[in-house]
């Protein structure tokens, strides 16, 4: 309920002016461009194992040459915008967390209200911003790199046939797959901001009062992620099935 309420204020303050599009562009800037040195090199060891994994089971069926196929469909319906939430949400959840609960903890939150500064509007709609904007591109890039990934370890180590590789995970992967991923990552950027926002936002008890909100919004910020990531699949392969039947 707490987490709603805030979703509600967000919404309402944010189609308010004033537009602080220095603060939005800040708030990007650290969940998006400071969180990329590692989304890269998750996501470039992940499609290296999967490909690994992958090639390794395939051949003894006989069908290696499916590797980059199913490595492709398994990062943009899943691996992608679940990892990037992940990492967004251990590295810049936790930052947000922290930051509004030592604003709250040291009065600064109720100072900006005595200067007739929303808080929600200043503090907590840039960052919710940021995340649904920023976690989608990095899951873009998770996919590029862990095909890149892929195909470094499956055709130069386990000798799968380059043109095969590529051809069928042309063939095989579809737009609506990609598309998928990236409604996933928005719901889950948007869950993630939103979680640290509300954990930070209302610490208490002081300097322990920061880490608990900070190890409530890291830990609340996985479990919803996953659950959330079940329901959507769900919703999604009920509604595309239905099309597909139409």
């Amino acid at each position: 309920g707490a987490h709603m309420m805030l979703l509600w204020s967000v919404v309402r303050w944010a189609l308010r002016p004033p537009y602080r599009l220095g603060v939005i562009l800040d708030a990007m800037v650290f969940i998006g461009v400071e969180s990329m040195p590692i989304v890269l090199l998750i996501s470039l060891f992940v499609g290296a194992v999967f490909a690994l994994q992958l090639s390794s089971a395939l051949r003894t069926f006989q069908a290696e040459a499916f590797t980059g196929a199913t490595v492709g469909l398994a990062l943009t319906r899943e691996l992608a915008p679940v990892f990037t939430s992940i990492v967004v949400a251990a590295r810049a959840g936790a930052g947000m967390a922290t930051e509004l609960g030592s604003m709250r903890i040291t009065e600064q939150i109720d100072a900006l209200a005595t200067m007739a500064v929303n808080p929600v509007q200043y503090l907590v709609v840039p960052r919710v911003i940021g995340g649904v904007l920023m976690v989608p591109l990095l899951a873009m890039v998770f996919n590029c790199i862990g095909m890149v990934g892929a195909y470094i370890v499956a055709v130069g180590m386990q000798n799968v046939d380059r043109g095969i590789f590529l051809e069928n995970a042309r063939w095989l992967l579809d737009p609506n797959d990609l598309t998928q991923g990236l409604i996933k990552a928005v719901v889950f950027g948007l869950a993630l901001t939103l979680i640290a926002c509300q954990q930070g936002y209302n610490a208490s008890g002081g300097a322990k009062g920061v880490g608990i909100a900070t190890t409530r919004a890291v830990v609340g910020s996985f479990v919803t992620i996953l659950v959330l990531d079940y329901f959507l699949t769900d919703l999604w392969l009920t509604f595309f099935s239905k099309n597909i039947q139409n």
